[in-house]
């Protein structure tokens, strides 16, 4: 069956319950919770963003490694100041002084550190240490800037490393294997694969979905030792087959919300702040009912002022905005922007909150070429929805992106 073209028709139905749970939202203010947190900022600051591409023929990249560019205020347009060549920077963060930058590396088994440069925003790198497993997708700080946390995907481990005075990295403090009974897909829940390590906004609590298992593994960090505690209860079991990919916290409530990589939905989780603990409470697709074609999710990210959930669809090419209803927690659908593009793995929100980045690093899910792009998209204040800007950033593979103000 030909795939079907993301549909820019949205049900009246749907527009008027968006509206209702809009309505109850109400404004609100970014709890800066998350260590990794981006820099405030609004569209007349201007910024550096970190881009990691994929770079190997097993991930079908041809980038180079960690592209830097600089974000004019005014227009919005980015140029190339530097290309740090290293192998599959799959996820990059920051330190919450913006001092240096961190990455893990697809397929390898390390995380590195690089200094910033303040003024021309390049990079420099430090060193690597090992994060005790192979194919590391995703990596946090915690609160107090001291350790790194790194889900790794093909080992089923969450790593700890330290970060020491100087930026750098020390060796490994922990290491712990993800347990459980695999999903039913037996291609790609043959073992635990967690896919991110996700701090909840009191940076108490860490949440680790595991595409393999089918749990969301909830930990504490000790801070003082670096080592990993197992919460009570240790996870919460999703739909088999699912494959949770990846979590985001509501800024202000108790919710969490999930995109499951296989079953193409996102679920929305009441959150205990005191014990971790994650009760689902609702699951929605992350698709239109009338697409019909082949489907994963990948990223999910909720909106600064708590009104928005947005989430990425590879195969329909689009992201997905839900509203939040202000008292539930819940989400309705507003509707679905094609991206213009092939495979956007990852996006994220400009520091201000106004531009949505998409990057389609294209992955092989489409059997057309690489798009090679970074596309934007202003946000609606009102309803969250997306009107592309007409810039696209063209750049390798791009499959991760961060801010730091210049």
């Amino acid at each position: 069956m030909a795939k079907a073209s993301p549909d820019k028709r949205i049900n009246r139905r749907i527009i008027l319950k968006a509206g209702t749970a809009l309505a109850a939202a109400g404004p609100a203010l970014l709890r800066r919770g998350h260590a990794e947190a981006q820099p405030r900022a609004d569209r007349k600051t201007a910024l550096f963003a970190y881009v990691g591409a994929f770079t190997t023929a097993e991930r079908k990249g041809h980038g180079g490694g960690i592209n830097v560019y600089r974000v004019d205020p005014t227009s919005g347009v980015w140029t190339h100041e530097q290309l740090l060549e290293t192998v599959n920077p799959s996820f990059l963060t920051l330190d919450r002084a913006q001092r240096f930058l961190y990455a893990v590396h697809a397929d390898l088994d390390e995380v590195s550190a690089y200094a910033i440069d303040k003024q021309s925003g390049r990079i420099t790198a430090l060193n690597r240490q090992s994060c005790g497993g192979k194919n590391p997708v995703h990596l946090s700080i915690d609160p107090t800037g001291r350790w790194i946390v790194t889900a790794n995907y093909g080992a089923g481990s969450v790593g700890v490393v330290p970060i020491e005075k100087d930026g750098s990295l020390g060796p490994r403090s922990d290491l712990v294997n993800l347990l459980g009974e695999p999903g039913p897909d037996r291609k790609q829940q043959a073992s635990s694969h967690p896919h991110d390590v996700v701090f909840d906004p009191s940076g108490r609590f860490i949440a680790v979905p595991d595409k393999g298992l089918d749990r969301i593994f909830v930990f504490r960090l000790d801070a003082t030792s670096g080592k990993l505690v197992t919460a009570d209860p240790p996870f919460v079991a999703t739909r088999a087959g699912a494959g949770p990919r990846h979590i985001a916290f509501h800024p202000q409530m108790p919710f969490a919300y999930v995109i499951n990589e296989l079953s193409s939905s996102v679920v929305t989780y009441r959150f205990d702040p005191q014990r971790g603990a994650l009760q689902p409470i609702q699951i929605l697709p992350s698709l239109p009912a009338s697409y019909t074609g082949n489907n994963t999710g990948a990223e999910i990210v909720v909106a600064p002022s708590g009104r928005i959930v947005y989430a990425s669809n590879r195969g329909y090419d689009s992201i997905a905005i839900f509203a939040v209803d202000r008292r539930e927690g819940t989400l309705t659908p507003v509707g679905w922007a094609p991206t213009h593009a092939k495979s956007p793995r990852f996006f994220c929100l400009d520091p201000a909150g106004e531009i949505l980045y998409a990057a389609n690093a294209d992955e092989g899910f489409s059997v057309e070429q690489n798009t090679d792009t970074i596309v934007a998209f202003r946000i609606n204040q009102a309803d969250g929805t997306l009107t592309p800007t007409g810039q696209v950033i063209k750049t390798s593979s791009p499959c991760t992106i961060v801010f730091a103000v210049a």
